[in-house]
């Protein structure tokens, strides 16, 4: 997993889980000033994926585990988005020094280690490794060698990342002897030294006090996700909304909130929101299209019109409100124009079923001008 090289300037990254080193408010702030964007959550204008280490403590205690990260990953990896660790993100700011260079790359180690591909990708997006990415150095291969022992041994990659970052810089463990915790009825820890001590202690930055704001926004962000996944929609659009009091700048909380209001039939409330996040965020192509369906959904066809054809020159790649709009246009009678919307859809979209929805739609227009030509 190379991480290509990039630059910051233009660059929308996002976050899935919140950072456990550095606080969220001041990491936006330097990608700011360096002319990128930073936001929780993922839409469509992402290009990078900062994935938070307090993934791995809440992941600890979910019934799915680790499979929802590993469901995250590969989702944004097939999106053809960068993704980095956190220690990677503050790298590519210059906020944190880099390694020493190093020269191995991802499949000698890989060979040399005999650690899967898979749990390599995922141990080194969390920072289980010196480098985040090839090439890796001496070091990070001495770590993939007791990595894959404990692996071997039974433990999962995600519980080698939660128990390492308790003891300071993984380095520091190329030199200790690591034992997995089932053989003392904690599979999820790793212990040193023959397992008389478990790793433990405090993450690798002490920020004190500062970070206590953005813990409490993370929080609050985090389980009102949580709370909207499980379908609480109103209970997770008061969660929202207790971000928006803490940062109202948050076009992504607007946003989710909105969906949940939409979702829990407080319509009125829901086109505000909406509105609010497009207003933080004019580029916001997802507020655009959504707001759109509400509109439609309540007969203002107008109104739904114009926020798609917004959508639509914002993102020309974006699928969904060509279609949209093209279903617009035919029930207006407007065949032509339908006609052309479905044909450039099918250019976006070829597989879908909403792709033979629109190939049918073509066809029957084509059938209608013809009978009108003859």
């Amino acid at each position: 997993m190379t991480a290509p090289a990039v630059s910051v300037p233009g660059a929308v990254f996002g976050t899935i889980g919140a950072l456990a080193a550095f606080p969220l408010r001041l990491a936006a702030r330097e990608v700011e000033r360096q002319h990128g964007q930073l936001r929780r959550g993922i839409t469509r204008r992402t290009t990078h994926v900062v994935f938070g280490r307090t993934l791995l403590a809440k992941a600890g205690l979910t019934k799915n585990g680790d499979a929802g990260i590993e469901h995250h990953v590969a989702a944004e990896r097939a999106a053809g988005r960068i993704l980095l660790s956190e220690n990677g993100f503050l790298r590519l700011l210059g906020l944190m020094k880099a390694p020493e260079a190093s020269s191995l790359s991802r499949q000698s180690l890989i060979e040399q280690s005999r650690l899967s591909g898979a749990d390599l990708d995922h141990l080194s997006l969390f920072d289980a490794f010196e480098h985040d990415a090839e090439p890796y150095s001496f070091r990070d291969l001495i770590l993939a060698r007791k990595y894959a022992g404990l692996i071997a041994g039974g433990a999962t990659w995600g519980a080698i990342a939660r128990s390492v970052h308790r003891s300071g810089p993984v380095a520091s463990l190329t030199a200790k002897s690591l034992n997995v915790g089932s053989q003392h009825g904690r599979p999820d820890a790793i212990y040193l030294e023959g397992g008389q001590s478990e790793l433990d202690g405090q993450l690798l930055f002490d920020l004190g006090s500062a970070v206590q704001g953005d813990d409490t926004l993370e929080e609050l962000f985090s389980e009102a996700e949580a709370v909207e996944e499980g379908g609480d929609h109103d209970g997770a659009a008061a969660l929202y909304q207790r971000c928006l009091a803490i940062d109202p700048s948050d076009a992504i909380a607007a946003f989710n909130r909105a969906n949940c209001l939409r979702a829990g039939g407080h319509a009125a409330d829901a086109a505000h929101d909406y509105a609010r996040a497009i207003k933080l965020d004019p580029a916001f192509v997802e507020a655009w299209f959504n707001l759109a369906g509400l509109m439609s959904e309540q007969g203002r066809d107008a109104s739904a019109r114009r926020h798609l054809q917004k959508a639509i020159a914002l993102d020309k790649s974006y699928a969904d409100p060509v279609f949209n709009l093209a279903r617009l246009e035919f029930d207006a009678g407007n065949l032509p124009e339908a006609r052309r919307l479905w044909v450039r859809y099918l250019e976006l979209d070829a597989e879908s079923e909403w792709a033979g929805v629109a190939a049918k739609g073509v066809q029957f227009v084509d059938m209608q001008l013809a009978r009108t030509a003859g």
